[in-house]
């Protein structure tokens, strides 16, 4: 069928790419303004929630306290040595958490948390007060923690194009502890669980802030770890900075990205679209289904992403293969250019398209439409390849996107297309005697071709573990919209 001169199907992965990009790439010369638009919905901070809630209690659990010790010196009388070690935290159960945003940050609260700890207790009494007396005795503990509550005040800041999460408030609080001794002659030594539950207590509230501040760390340093550019094929880059800070709202996140692709040289050959009226990005609309998740794409994004389609060169094709391979042999052209066949009788051809012009893509309420523009260069195949003639095509394709398995997938149909001699040297000839050829092999080769590479889709950059769940695509003019819901698959969904 053919073969692409750089990269077989990179024009098609940039168009599909240039119909969604949920998150892009370098640093341009204009000012940095934010294309891409992420809101993470009241629904969607639930979602967060509960998803941290549950890792918080997977690092929570089996963890292990300090040791506690405390002495008593008794005047005349002697010293009490107590010890407990070995103290794990297990059977964490959180029966109520919640989460709210607003202007101080993002609070997450948990209450009415349970939990179990187990310990080994060691006594030993000794005493100089007539001779030398010591008794000792040890055995196992455990305690069950009632009215656990944590809370958490984090916000989100822009730091150099990457996510920052700062910590502002922490805190931890145990309404209950019951201990239990066994072991030895537990009975007669209760009394010693005060000298335990108050310390037992400070050390289960400090160690949960310590390893929750830990965590929150770690997913600080994952987000500010996430890219600022995605490599495409090593040709184009896609820019994924965050451009200013996430504005949080009273029940929503939003975050914007600047979303626009550039050449493999970080330049930008002509910043047409940024002299359009791309304004500052707006709140996502899902319609009156409410989604966790919602991400708009501007149309800078489409013409970005043709600009960089054109400079970089990346349309060359050479067909030399179609299903009715006698279209490449000048016999079947004898009737519509007559001295091609005199000239070069039963001779095979190749064609040879390059692009002109950046292509030329429009975002509308009925879904995308692409104009095309190349040029077809005749070639007939003796020694070498012998350049006859050349016509512009200018094509028109439309269709829409949609979502299925994590993939942003998408269908064309071939619209229009007009053409046009722009030289030959084989005599002047009419389009309209080409224009049944050229229909045909837009329908055989270029169309099936293009669909093969729009139907394999473009995988959406989501966490690992994370799924996307009633999915659905959305266009009005100027721009595409996904809304969707989000499942995770494992407790390892988010690898901190």
């Amino acid at each position: 069928m053919g073969c692409w001169s750089r990269y077989n199907g990179m024009f098609v992965t940039l168009l599909l790419l240039s119909l969604f990009s949920s998150l892009a790439a370098s640093q341009l010369e204009a000012a940095e303004e934010g294309f891409i638009s992420s809101v993470i919905s009241e629904k969607g901070l639930a979602f967060a929630k509960d998803l941290l809630v549950r890792q918080a209690v997977h690092l929570l659990t089996r963890l292990r306290l300090p040791d506690i010790k405390k002495s008593v010196k008794i005047p005349l009388i002697g010293g009490l040595h107590i010890s407990a070690s070995n103290i794990t935290l297990y059977d964490i159960s959180v029966s109520s958490s919640t989460i709210r945003s607003g202007d101080t940050g993002i609070l997450i609260f948990a209450s009415g948390a349970n939990a179990s700890l187990s310990f080994r207790w060691h006594y030993l009494y000794s005493t100089w007060l007539l001779f030398p007396i010591e008794v000792s005795d040890e055995g196992s503990a455990f305690a069950q923690i009632k009215g656990l509550e944590v809370g958490l005040t984090t916000t989100l800041e822009n730091s150099n194009g990457s996510l920052s999460l700062n910590i502002t408030q922490r805190g931890c609080y145990v309404d209950d502890i019951t201990i239990q001794l066994d072991g030895g002659a537990s009975w007669f030594y209760q009394g010693f669980v005060y000298v335990f539950g108050n310390q037992i207590r400070s050390a289960v509230q400090n160690a949960i802030v310590k390893k929750i501040t830990e965590g929150m760390g770690k997913l600080d340093s994952f987000l500010k770890a996430l890219p600022k550019e995605i490599d495409v094929g090593g040709i184009a880059a896609l820019n994924v900075s965050f451009v200013d800070d996430p504005v949080v709202g009273n029940a929503s996140v939003e975050f914007d990205i600047n979303g626009l692709f550039t050449t493999s040289n970080k330049t930008l050959a002509r910043s047409y679209w940024l002299m359009k009226d791309h304004s500052s990005f707006y709140s996502v609309y899902c319609g009156n289904t409410l989604k966790m998740l919602g991400i708009a794409v501007d149309q800078a994004v489409f013409d970005s992403a043709s600009l960089v389609l054109f400079e970089e060169r990346l349309f060359h094709w050479i067909v030399d293969k179609v299903p009715d391979q006698s279209l490449l042999n000048t016999a079947s052209w004898r009737f519509i250019i007559p001295q091609l066949y005199r000239k070069y009788p039963n001779e095979d051809m190749q064609l040879n398209i390059s692009l002109t012009s950046a292509p030329v893509i429009k975002v509308s309420q009925n879904g995308f439409v692409a104009t095309i523009f190349f040029d077809m260069t005749v070639e007939v195949l003796e020694d070498v390849a012998v350049p006859v003639a050349c016509i512009s095509v200018d094509f028109t394709v439309s269709g829409a996107a949609y979502v299925a398995d994590n993939r942003v997938v998408s269908k064309a149909d071939l619209k229009e297309f007009s053409l046009s001699l722009k030289w030959s040297k084989v005599g002047n000839f009419p389009m309209f005697l080409v224009q049944g050829v050229m229909r045909v092999l837009l329908n055989t080769v270029v169309m099936p071709y293009v669909n093969m590479h729009l139907r394999r889709g473009f995988p959406i950059p989501i966490f690992h573990g994370l799924t996307l769940q009633n999915s659905q695509m959305l266009t009005t003019n100027s721009k595409v919209i996904l809304c969707s819901d989000l499942a995770f698959d494992s407790i390892t969904a988010v690898g901190y």
